[in-house]
């Protein structure tokens, strides 16, 4: 299998990993740590979906999608943590004031995962925020250890696949997820 990760600009693809079933559905569609929560409680059904597609036609796509075979099989979100609800996070810390990027969210199509989608995406990211001039990319996944995890509630990523790609844990933070902490893990792209 050959995994090709590319920026997430089709919206019908990000759909397909990330929309409902049902068109009218209030699911995630990755916008609950993009959008300030007040906006986010206000857009509702399709609403969500509209939105993400006005992202997706930015200069700037809302992160990226592994395709395998030009199916699409797996989405990260990515983009300038200051973009995000993490600038304002009391749960998870800021080490410095560089303009880090942050990736917060994996995911991967039942049936295609354990095939290493997680690994290219993870990596896919990293090269998204480098070509957007980051120069740090910081994740908070789940220090989970070897403990098993729901895959509904592993969005944040494992802690082994960030140190797996070179990330380093930067601070803990105060944020637990499944039962799990997370850990603020950073990779340095100068």
């Amino acid at each position: 299998m050959s995994i090709d990760v590319r920026p997430a600009s089709v919206f019908e693809d990000v759909r397909t990993l990330l929309g409902p079933k049902s068109p009218g559905a209030n699911v995630c569609w990755c916008l609950s740590y993009r959008i300030p929560s007040g906006l986010n409680n206000t857009l509702r059904g399709p609403a969500r979906g509209e939105y993400v597609a006005g992202l997706c036609r930015t200069g700037r796509p809302p992160g990226v999608l592994a395709y395998d075979g030009g199916e699409p099989v797996g989405w990260a979100a990515v983009a300038p943590r200051s973009d995000t609800s993490f600038a304002r996070s009391r749960r998870i810390p800021h080490v410095d004031d560089l303009p880090v990027w942050s990736l917060w969210c994996i995911r991967v199509r039942p049936g295609h995962r354990r095939r290493g989608v997680s690994h290219a995406l993870i990596a896919g990211a990293v090269e998204f925020a480098r070509a957007g001039g980051a120069p740090v990319i910081e994740a908070y996944p789940l220090d989970n250890g070897d403990a098993r995890v729901d895959p509904t509630m592993a969005y944040a990523g494992i802690r082994k696949n960030f140190e797996r790609a070179g990330f380093v844990h930067a601070a803990d933070t105060t944020s637990v997820l499944a039962g799990h902490p997370r850990v603020l893990m950073r990779l340095d792209l100068r």
